[in-house]
């Protein structure tokens, strides 16, 4: 079977990209042709203790030109330190501090920092990072002790800036610069004191509770008192009003005879309807006496009980 001689080439490309690019890209690497620096990263070269190079802005770079000869040795006998440059972030929860009143109290402290200077941060410190945040903690409670209470609860930016002051010399010297930091959180630290406090606020808020209850009492009296004083002046006006008015209507049908005698007979009848008593009537021209005895003639009294 003949295979065409474009599909081996075809293949033959194919295994020399998969396989062999890559290991002589390798192998030039290891041998020090050439490196890639990334982006916010930093190669620090050192050669039998010696720092020879140090990359900081990104690119492809052929160490040739720039090392010579100790190229071929850099990445056999000696380092190449790659260094992350990018912004990082630490919070440090709970720092102890006493206020001016000496409640204990815990302050919650975030930073940023990123590293500045790469040779002090490999060299100068073992543990660049933990001495960063030793400092930070330090300064926070060296800076920010004996500080009156209430301008600890909420003076907040005041207090930052004092500590990023406090550390940023110190820390510079080992490689780090620090940016922004802030105060997240300030906190009792003592069960017993946030008990008593809520203790407080609650007995607080019931005081201010009841005086607005009270208030609102006093307030609600006030008016009802001046509705009814009101209202007690117009009806004694009314109450006053009343007579001139009735005496004003009774004087003008007064002037009429026949009206004023026929109005009073109806109240008169009207006052006998409405009331209570037993009425008798009897026929005119009658005497009196003798249709009374007439009428109790026929009535029986009630017949006595016998005594025993």
């Amino acid at each position: 079977m003949n295979v065409p001689p474009f599909l081996i080439a075809a293949v033959a490309t194919f295994f020399v990209c998969l396989i062999g690019m890559p290991t002589l890209l390798g192998l030039a690497r290891v041998f020090g042709l050439y490196d890639i620096v990334e982006e916010r990263r930093c190669h620090v070269y050192v050669l039998f203790g010696t720092v020879i190079a140090t990359i900081t802005e990104p690119g492809l770079y052929f160490l040739l030109p720039r090392l010579g000869w100790r190229a071929f040795l850099v990445r056999t006998l000696g380092q190449c330190h790659v260094i992350d440059m990018r912004l990082d972030q630490t919070y440090l929860r709970s720092q102890p501090v006493n206020s001016e009143e000496g409640a204990p109290m815990g302050i919650g402290m975030w930073y940023e920092m990123y590293i500045s200077d790469p040779l002090a941060y490999l060299f100068r410190n073992a543990d660049p990072r933990g001495s960063l945040a030793a400092n930070v903690s330090n300064s926070t409670v060296r800076c920010l002790s004996n500080m009156p209470l209430a301008e600890m609860l909420v003076d907040r930016h005041t207090m930052s800036q004092t500590v990023r002051e406090e550390v940023t010399p110190k820390s510079h010297e080992w490689g780090y610069k620090l940016g922004s930091v802030y105060i997240r959180k300030v906190h009792f630290r003592d069960a017993e004191m946030i008990r008593q406090i809520e203790s407080k606020v609650v007995n607080r808020l019931r005081q201010v509770t009841s005086a607005i209850k009270q208030d609102g009492a006093n307030q609600v009296s006030i008016i009802s008192a001046s509705a009814e004083r009101a209202a007690a002046a117009e009806f004694a006006k009314a109450a006053a009003t009343r007579p001139r008015v009735v005496g004003e209507a009774l004087q003008r049908i007064c002037q009429d005879p026949e009206v004023a005698e026929a109005m009073f007979s109806i109240l008169q009848t009207n006052q006998l309807i409405e009331g209570a008593a037993v009425i008798t009537l009897l026929p005119e021209g009658r005497e009196l006496l003798g249709d009374l005895l007439a009428g109790t003639a026929g009535r029986r009294p009630p017949p006595v009980p016998a005594v025993a």
